[in-house]
């Protein structure tokens, strides 16, 4: 390796992940050596809300971008190696990484893949190993230096293996989406209480940032409607007296997200607003039903859609439910949700312990506007439990 590696006889604490489950999802997938890339998958494997915060909001850096690269043996944990930026010797040297060997040597991204090719070298990697890499996030570069300095080897996608081993979140992992939830929420009242007529969506999403960031969340985005339009971009669109109002946020407490959608109106709801919400309700209450370690993943959807095809606005009603955790829309996945084109693979399987849902329905009312609710809901061994479970009425905006 080079110079400035630091090697270390043993790793100085255990991996913070289920290494025997990577190791057998690893084994199903056919892969022999896994190279993780995404800001996702090295925190979640480095552990400890791991992000390297001078790349925190941004990765470009000269001609190229930081690629942190996390190098995993199947059966061999002793032999993981994190290949880092030159400056992350500093993380090192607080204790930040429990790999075995750290190499904090790159700049970009083709340098941080000729250490990653060095490490697999230097530790028996086959010329023919079926190696894992993340398609998705691997920058082209990067793979062009991997197959050029193993032509004999298999490059396959990663996906689905670091997928499935981060489904069931561990006890830490879900008290971390609960906070992410509430303070989502949270935020979202305090915007709503704050904004009446007059106010646009534009200074509502920035006040949401605020709100978001002041509770400890890092603000990821916000959807916004207003009145009887559909439109979910921020704009200069002011509230008048009577519309109705969605915010539709995500903010991450150390990397989890909360992604959450609640409605306010400014004045009081009429009947048609209340019976509007008051059957969104219905079709989410529903789908919490036959959630329970064990139950099948499709009946959740199930629920839903059975309600749906009753309903008089069944042309207008958009509805999804996924997983969700260190990224929106992760496994379990259970339908298949236009613009998302992934299968719902887990439709058919078991619902386990520790897997969260994010489960959403809207109408596209064609006078009244977008309604909207969307909660996050966590599978436990007797049922469920549900985050951020809180102002799923109709809201006042403005006080």
């Amino acid at each position: 390796m080079n110079d400035a590696s630091t090697t270390r006889p043993a790793p100085t604490k255990d991996a913070p992940f289920d290494t025997d489950k990577l190791d057998a999802l690893l084994d199903a997938f056919g892969i022999d050596v896994l190279i993780a890339c995404s800001k996702h998958n090295i925190q979640y494997l480095v552990g400890g809300g791991y992000r390297f915060f001078f790349y925190e909001h941004n990765d470009a850096v000269a001609m190229s971008r930081y690629l942190p690269l996390l190098i995993y043996f199947k059966g061999r944990p002793d032999r993981t190696t994190y290949v880092g930026n030159a400056m992350e010797r500093w993380e090192d040297e607080i204790g930040s990484f429990w790999m075995p060997v750290i190499a904090p040597v790159a700049w970009g991204t083709e340098d941080a893949m000729r250490a990653a090719i060095a490490h697999l070298k230097g530790n028996g990697a086959s010329a023919k190993a079926r190696v894992g890499v993340e398609r998705a996030f691997l920058p082209a570069d990067a793979e062009g230096v991997l197959r050029d300095a193993m032509p004999d080897a298999a490059i396959v996608d990663a996906l689905e293996p670091l997928e499935r081993l981060r489904a069931v979140k561990t006890p830490a992992e879900l008290a971390l989406m609960r906070q992410a939830s509430d303070r989502v929420v949270e935020a979202q009242l305090a915007v709503f209480a704050s904004h009446g007529a007059g106010a646009t969506k534009n200074e509502m999403v920035e006040a949401l940032r605020q709100e978001e960031v002041k509770r400890g969340l890092v603000y990821q985005y916000c959807l916004t409607t207003a009145g009887d339009s559909h439109n979910r971009a921020p704009s200069d669109q002011a509230l008048r007296a009577g519309d109705p109002l969605s915010l539709d946020s995500g903010g991450t407490y150390q990397g989890y997200i909360g992604d959450l959608c609640r409605m306010a109106v400014v004045g009081e709801p009429d009947q048609e607003l209340s019976e509007l919400l008051a059957e969104i309700d219905a079709i989410q209450q529903a789908t919490r039903k036959p959630i329970r370690a064990g139950a099948q993943g499709g009946a959740v959807p199930a629920a839903a859609l059975a309600l749906i095809e009753k309903s008089a606005h069944r042309d207008h009603i958009d509805f999804a439910a996924h997983g969700v955790g260190l990224i929106i829309h992760e496994a379990p996945r259970l339908l298949a949700n236009a613009p998302f084109s992934y299968p719902p693979v887990d439709a058919e399987r078991p619902l386990e312990a520790g897997m969260v849902i994010s489960i959403e329905t809207a109408i596209r009312h064609p006078r009244r506007g977008f309604i909207k609710l969307e909660d996050t809901v966590a599978v436990t061994q007797t049922g469920w439990e549900a985050f951020g479970d809180f102002g799923r009425g109709w809201n006042r905006a403005g006080g």
